[in-house]
Protein backbone atom coordinates (compact mmCIF):
# COMPACT_ATOMS: atom_id res chain seq x y z
CA UNK A 1 0.00 0.00 0.00
CA UNK A 2 1.34 3.22 -0.89
CA UNK A 3 -0.07 6.33 0.74
CA UNK A 4 -0.03 9.93 -0.37
CA UNK A 5 -1.07 12.42 2.12
CA UNK A 6 -2.57 15.75 1.57
CA UNK A 7 -3.61 19.01 3.47
CA UNK A 8 -6.71 20.04 1.36
CA UNK A 9 -7.46 18.95 -2.17
CA UNK A 10 -11.34 19.56 -4.18
CA UNK A 11 -11.87 15.98 -4.33
CA UNK A 12 -9.26 12.73 -3.61
CA UNK A 13 -11.30 10.78 -6.71
CA UNK A 14 -10.34 13.23 -8.83
CA UNK A 15 -6.70 13.76 -7.72
CA UNK A 16 -6.14 9.82 -7.81
CA UNK A 17 -8.14 9.11 -11.11
CA UNK A 18 -5.53 12.17 -12.59
CA UNK A 19 -2.69 10.01 -11.42
CA UNK A 20 -3.77 6.96 -13.13
CA UNK A 21 -3.33 8.79 -16.57
CA UNK A 22 0.10 10.01 -16.60
CA UNK A 23 1.12 7.19 -15.59
CA UNK A 24 1.43 3.12 -13.97
CA UNK A 25 0.09 3.45 -10.21
CA UNK A 26 0.61 0.78 -7.81
CA UNK A 27 -2.32 -1.62 -6.74
CA UNK A 28 -4.06 0.11 -3.57
CA UNK A 29 -2.32 3.39 -4.64
CA UNK A 30 -4.29 5.42 -1.27
CA UNK A 31 -4.79 9.26 -1.36
CA UNK A 32 -6.07 11.01 1.75
CA UNK A 33 -6.90 14.41 2.85
CA UNK A 34 -7.64 16.85 5.87
CA UNK A 35 -10.13 18.51 3.98
CA UNK A 36 -12.10 17.25 1.04
CA UNK A 37 -13.39 20.98 -0.92
CA UNK A 38 -15.84 19.13 -3.16
CA UNK A 39 -16.07 15.83 -2.22
CA UNK A 40 -18.84 13.77 -4.71
CA UNK A 41 -21.21 10.98 -3.83
CA UNK A 42 -23.23 9.17 -5.92
CA UNK A 43 -25.25 10.65 -8.98
CA UNK A 44 -23.27 13.80 -8.57
CA UNK A 45 -24.56 14.54 -5.07
CA UNK A 46 -21.85 16.34 -2.57
CA UNK A 47 -19.90 15.07 0.58
CA UNK A 48 -18.62 17.81 2.75
CA UNK A 49 -17.24 17.07 5.86
CA UNK A 50 -15.01 19.49 9.09
CA UNK A 51 -11.40 19.41 8.17
CA UNK A 52 -9.09 17.02 10.27
CA UNK A 53 -12.22 15.20 11.88
CA UNK A 54 -13.36 12.78 9.27
CA UNK A 55 -12.12 10.23 7.07
CA UNK A 56 -11.59 10.91 3.56
CA UNK A 57 -9.39 9.08 1.27
CA UNK A 58 -10.01 7.07 -2.49
CA UNK A 59 -7.93 3.90 -3.06
CA UNK A 60 -6.60 2.62 -6.38
CA UNK A 61 -7.70 -0.77 -7.29
CA UNK A 62 -6.88 -2.81 -10.04
CA UNK A 63 -9.81 -5.07 -10.73
CA UNK A 64 -9.50 -6.68 -14.29
CA UNK A 65 -10.80 -9.78 -12.77
CA UNK A 66 -14.38 -8.80 -12.71
CA UNK A 67 -16.06 -7.26 -16.45
CA UNK A 68 -16.87 -4.20 -16.60
CA UNK A 69 -20.96 -4.81 -15.88
CA UNK A 70 -19.96 -6.66 -12.92
CA UNK A 71 -18.78 -3.53 -11.41
CA UNK A 72 -21.43 -3.54 -8.25
CA UNK A 73 -19.12 -6.43 -7.08
CA UNK A 74 -16.74 -3.86 -6.08
CA UNK A 75 -18.96 -2.39 -4.29
CA UNK A 76 -20.14 -4.95 -2.50
CA UNK A 77 -16.93 -5.77 -1.66
CA UNK A 78 -16.05 -2.16 -0.93
CA UNK A 79 -19.36 -1.72 1.68
CA UNK A 80 -18.10 -5.21 3.38
CA UNK A 81 -14.56 -4.18 4.16
CA UNK A 82 -16.03 -1.34 5.74
CA UNK A 83 -18.70 -3.06 7.56
CA UNK A 84 -15.65 -5.55 8.70
CA UNK A 85 -13.24 -2.79 9.81
CA UNK A 86 -15.74 -0.96 11.94
CA UNK A 87 -17.18 -4.05 13.85
CA UNK A 88 -12.94 -4.61 14.69
CA UNK A 89 -13.87 -1.07 16.64
CA UNK A 90 -16.99 -1.81 17.84
CA UNK A 91 -18.92 0.06 16.13
CA UNK A 92 -22.55 -0.61 16.93
CA UNK A 93 -25.39 -1.75 14.80
CA UNK A 94 -23.82 -1.74 11.39
CA UNK A 95 -25.71 -2.15 7.85
CA UNK A 96 -25.36 -1.13 4.60
CA UNK A 97 -28.23 1.21 3.28
CA UNK A 98 -28.24 -0.12 -0.65
CA UNK A 99 -26.51 0.53 -2.90
CA UNK A 100 -23.23 1.40 -0.46
CA UNK A 101 -23.81 4.06 2.62
CA UNK A 102 -22.88 2.67 5.81
CA UNK A 103 -25.26 2.90 8.72
CA UNK A 104 -24.17 2.35 12.36
CA UNK A 105 -28.07 2.73 14.66
CA UNK A 106 -29.55 3.88 11.80
CA UNK A 107 -27.34 6.95 11.16
CA UNK A 108 -25.36 7.06 7.94
CA UNK A 109 -21.89 7.17 8.99
CA UNK A 110 -20.12 6.53 5.78
CA UNK A 111 -20.62 7.36 1.82
CA UNK A 112 -18.58 5.56 -0.89
CA UNK A 113 -18.18 6.62 -4.55
CA UNK A 114 -16.89 4.29 -7.14
CA UNK A 115 -15.35 5.49 -10.60
CA UNK A 116 -14.48 2.55 -13.12
CA UNK A 117 -11.18 3.20 -15.45
CA UNK A 118 -11.79 1.23 -18.65
CA UNK A 119 -8.70 0.09 -21.10
CA UNK A 120 -9.81 -1.58 -24.63
CA UNK A 121 -13.38 -1.29 -23.67
CA UNK A 122 -12.60 -3.89 -20.91
CA UNK A 123 -12.56 -2.84 -17.12
CA UNK A 124 -8.74 -2.13 -16.02
CA UNK A 125 -9.36 -0.78 -12.68
CA UNK A 126 -11.22 1.31 -10.36
CA UNK A 127 -11.06 4.38 -8.26
CA UNK A 128 -12.86 3.98 -4.77
CA UNK A 129 -13.65 7.00 -2.66
CA UNK A 130 -14.69 6.74 1.11
CA UNK A 131 -16.29 9.51 3.80
CA UNK A 132 -16.42 8.22 6.92
CA UNK A 133 -17.66 10.37 9.81
CA UNK A 134 -15.35 10.00 12.30
CA UNK A 135 -14.96 12.74 14.80
CA UNK A 136 -17.14 15.18 13.86
CA UNK A 137 -20.26 15.93 16.03
CA UNK A 138 -21.95 18.71 14.23
CA UNK A 139 -24.04 18.13 11.47
CA UNK A 140 -26.56 21.11 11.01
CA UNK A 141 -28.82 20.23 8.04
CA UNK A 142 -28.61 16.43 7.97
CA UNK A 143 -30.77 14.88 10.74
CA UNK A 144 -29.67 11.49 9.27
CA UNK A 145 -25.86 12.04 9.30
CA UNK A 146 -24.28 10.82 12.54
CA UNK A 147 -20.58 9.73 13.25
CA UNK A 148 -18.72 7.36 15.32
CA UNK A 149 -18.06 9.97 17.69
CA UNK A 150 -21.41 11.08 18.26
CA UNK A 151 -22.90 7.18 18.32
CA UNK A 152 -19.97 6.07 20.69
CA UNK A 153 -18.70 8.54 22.61
CA UNK A 154 -14.98 8.02 21.56
CA UNK A 155 -12.56 10.04 19.86
CA UNK A 156 -10.71 7.79 17.12
CA UNK A 157 -7.26 7.96 15.56
CA UNK A 158 -8.32 8.60 11.86
CA UNK A 159 -4.72 6.44 10.58
CA UNK A 160 -6.15 3.11 11.97
CA UNK A 161 -9.57 3.23 10.81
CA UNK A 162 -8.20 3.59 7.22
CA UNK A 163 -5.42 1.01 7.39
CA UNK A 164 -7.92 -1.49 9.00
CA UNK A 165 -10.49 -0.40 5.92
CA UNK A 166 -7.85 -1.36 3.66
CA UNK A 167 -6.82 -4.63 5.08
CA UNK A 168 -10.67 -5.46 5.02
CA UNK A 169 -10.77 -4.26 1.57
CA UNK A 170 -7.80 -6.66 0.68
CA UNK A 171 -9.54 -9.56 2.28
CA UNK A 172 -12.58 -8.97 0.76
CA UNK A 173 -10.58 -9.14 -2.70
CA UNK A 174 -10.20 -12.87 -2.76
CA UNK A 175 -13.72 -13.51 -3.48
CA UNK A 176 -13.27 -11.11 -6.75
CA UNK A 177 -10.40 -12.97 -7.68
CA UNK A 178 -11.37 -16.42 -6.93
CA UNK A 179 -14.89 -14.87 -8.75
CA UNK A 180 -16.92 -16.22 -5.91
CA UNK A 181 -19.70 -13.65 -6.85
CA UNK A 182 -22.81 -15.59 -5.29
CA UNK A 183 -20.35 -15.61 -2.21
CA UNK A 184 -19.68 -11.99 -1.87
CA UNK A 185 -23.43 -11.26 -2.71
CA UNK A 186 -24.81 -13.29 0.10
CA UNK A 187 -22.64 -11.76 2.51
CA UNK A 188 -23.73 -8.22 1.53
CA UNK A 189 -27.34 -9.07 1.49
CA UNK A 190 -26.96 -10.45 4.57
CA UNK A 191 -25.77 -7.52 5.84
CA UNK A 192 -28.39 -5.00 4.11
CA UNK A 193 -30.27 -2.49 6.05
CA UNK A 194 -34.28 -3.25 6.27
CA UNK A 195 -33.82 -6.77 4.91
CA UNK A 196 -37.09 -8.53 4.27
CA UNK A 197 -38.82 -6.05 6.59
CA UNK A 198 -41.59 -3.91 6.00
CA UNK A 199 -40.51 -0.60 4.43
CA UNK A 200 -41.74 2.79 2.77
CA UNK A 201 -40.67 3.69 -0.46
CA UNK A 202 -41.07 6.58 -2.72
CA UNK A 203 -40.42 6.31 -6.41
CA UNK A 204 -38.63 8.52 -8.80
CA UNK A 205 -42.09 9.92 -9.18
CA UNK A 206 -42.69 10.69 -5.10
CA UNK A 207 -45.43 8.34 -4.67
CA UNK A 208 -44.92 6.59 -1.61
CA UNK A 209 -45.51 2.51 -1.46
CA UNK A 210 -45.10 -0.43 1.03
CA UNK A 211 -42.69 -3.21 0.15
CA UNK A 212 -39.68 -5.69 1.77
CA UNK A 213 -36.24 -5.67 0.34
CA UNK A 214 -35.83 -9.23 -0.84
CA UNK A 215 -31.73 -8.36 -2.03
CA UNK A 216 -29.95 -7.22 -5.02
CA UNK A 217 -29.75 -8.30 -8.78
CA UNK A 218 -26.61 -9.49 -10.28
CA UNK A 219 -26.26 -5.92 -11.97
CA UNK A 220 -27.16 -4.47 -8.56
CA UNK A 221 -30.37 -3.25 -9.02
CA UNK A 222 -32.70 -3.38 -5.63
CA UNK A 223 -35.35 -6.08 -5.31
CA UNK A 224 -38.72 -4.98 -3.89
CA UNK A 225 -41.25 -7.26 -3.39
CA UNK A 226 -44.27 -4.59 -3.20
CA UNK A 227 -47.46 -5.50 -1.48
CA UNK A 228 -49.15 -7.03 -4.16
CA UNK A 229 -46.55 -9.82 -4.06
CA UNK A 230 -45.04 -8.00 -7.17
CA UNK A 231 -41.34 -8.41 -7.52
CA UNK A 232 -39.58 -4.97 -8.71
CA UNK A 233 -35.90 -4.13 -9.22
CA UNK A 234 -35.35 -0.72 -9.25
CA UNK A 235 -31.79 1.08 -10.29
CA UNK A 236 -30.20 3.81 -8.24
CA UNK A 237 -32.18 7.17 -8.21
CA UNK A 238 -35.16 5.35 -9.49
CA UNK A 239 -36.34 4.12 -5.70
CA UNK A 240 -35.93 6.09 -2.33
CA UNK A 241 -36.09 4.02 0.86
CA UNK A 242 -37.69 6.74 3.47
CA UNK A 243 -36.53 6.46 7.23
Amino acid sequence: MHIIKLNAIDSTNSYLKGLSTSGILQDYTVVVTREQTRGRGQMGTSWSSESGKNLTFSVYKKISCIRKEEIFCLSMATSLAIVRALKKFNIPRLKIKWPNDILSANQKVCGVLIESIIKKGELDAAVIGMGLNVNQTNFNGLPNAGSLKLITGVTYNLDELMHQIVKELQFIEKLLVERNLEELKSQYEGNLFRLNKPSTFADKEGLLFMGFIEGVSGTGKLIIRQENEVQREYDLKEVKLLY
